[in-house]
């Protein structure tokens, strides 16, 4: 399952691939139709209400984990594009138009993505001009995605399957690499509490460190045929730990550390501004 945040109208609705199709946040649907301070509340009475009528919205919900605005991840009521449409129609609201119309483009730019993978790196692309990076960081950026959906590609075909699993290995890479789990990188960074994405956060170096540390656990890991969770957790250690070589090597010789406090929190949309990169 890949987790990830739309846009519409401004407002962040949260889907996930799963099933080869889209599944969308319930209560995000209705926070951005209904324009109600407590949507969670307003879900709830309207599903009692939808439930009683055996309406398909309910029956047709899933619960699946997606990340919270604390940074973890819970069970949530989603929806599919089918779903959606249903939900729409329970919801008076003047963007319910508008919003069908997104719904559809949603799910048409998947069906090309995976027809033409370019597309997903130039739509990612555009995403991080908007948002201010420049393109020297947005190259090593795209290209450290590649390495890591390498990576999760590899620890599938033996067997490890879970996104907690995912978790536990990506922590031992970052642990042996920074010397810091995700979560402590998180908080050394200011990001714990605002449900960012630590790597869109990352200096060059902390992403080339991270490229490393991946690309290495993903050749370690095929060379040593590792299978399931505990033997590919000891190839991610030793990816990690290859990684940490080369930081401490070249922070021996330039006499700073490459672990950085930095973040990339002052970007607000779509006017160009410098970086505070490595100096």
């Amino acid at each position: 399952m890949t987790n990830k945040l739309v846009v519409f109208e401004g407002k962040e609705i949260r889907k996930l691939w799963h099933k080869e199709e889209w599944w969308f946040s319930v209560v995000d649907i209705v926070g951005v139709l209904s324009g109600s301070e407590d949507p969670r509340n307003y879900w709830k009475v309207l599903k009692h209400r939808l439930s009683e009528e055996g309406s398909e919205v309910v029956t047709k919900c899933n619960q699946l984990k997606l990340q919270s605005s604390d940074g973890k991840y819970y069970e949530t009521d989603c929806v599919n594009t089918e779903g959606a449409f249903r939900l729409i129609q329970s919801i008076p609201s003047p963007k319910a138009e508008p919003f069908k119309l997104w719904l559809a483009k949603t799910g048409y730019e998947r069906i090309q993505e995976i027809e033409n993978p370019e597309l997903a790196q130039d739509r990612a692309k555009g995403y991080y001009e908007l948002k201010g990076y420049p393109k020297e960081w947005i190259d090593k950026r795209l290209r450290g995605i590649a390495i890591r959906q390498e990576l999760t590609d590899e620890w599938k075909s033996r067997n490890v399957t879970e996104e907690k699993d995912f978790a536990i290995l990506t922590n031992e890479i970052s642990k042996a690499t920074f010397d810091k789990t995700i979560q402590e990188y998180k908080e050394f960074k200011g990001l714990e509490r605002k449900n960012k994405n630590l790597r869109d956060h990352m200096t060059d170096w902390e992403l080339i460190l991270t490229m490393v540390g991946e690309k290495a656990t993903t050749d370690i890991t095929a060379s040593k045929n590792s299978q399931g969770l505990e033997e590919c957790k000891e190839s991610a250690h030793e990816g990690g730990t290859i990684a940490q070589h080369t930081r401490k090597e070249l922070e021996q010789k330039i006499g700073k550390p490459l672990v950085s406090s930095d973040n990339f929190l002052h970007l607000t949309g779509t006017q160009k501004k410098q970086i505070k990169t490595d100096k």
